[in-house]
């Protein structure tokens, strides 16, 4: 079995909303922007540079690590990715891919829609179980 190691982020934008990113690659997918580890970086400057590929977004604020998870590549079933998760924030409100080569649509989407939306059951586990750190961090 391939191993791999990718990290992404939780973006909390305007208006309270997440980041999500619509692919519409071998099929159409919903996932929290994130990507591969490459050589030389460390999670958090990965997340920070897939987070601007996928959502262009450039005004990141880092609040927090949230831990990481294991599961099977969407894509290729024999791979299995470690991915390395951390909270950010932003005010910025347009959203850019960055990334001509990826089919790839960035949104907002409300904290309560991401959870329907998540395609990977292992995403939206991982993201529900970080339902009340999101929510605390919210304004009330």
């Amino acid at each position: 079995m391939e191993r791999s190691q990718s990290a992404g982020g939780i973006v909390v934008g305007p208006d309270n909303k997440i980041l999500l990113v619509k692919q519409s690659g071998n099929f159409l997918s919903y996932s929290l922007p994130k990507g591969h580890i490459e050589p030389g970086e460390d999670p958090l400057e990965t997340a920070i540079r897939e987070v601007f590929e996928e959502g262009g977004i450039s005004q990141l604020e880092f609040v927090k690590s949230l831990g990481l998870y294991d599961r099977p590549n969407i894509y290729n079933p024999t791979e299995t990715k470690t991915i390395f998760m951390f909270l950010f924030r932003t005010e910025q409100v347009e959203l850019t891919s960055q990334d001509p080569d990826k089919d790839t649509q960035p949104f907002w989407a409300t904290v309560e829609r991401v959870k329907n939306l998540l395609t990977h059951p292992k995403d939206k586990e991982f993201y529900c179980s970080n339902l009340k750190e999101i929510r605390n961090f919210l304004p009330n």
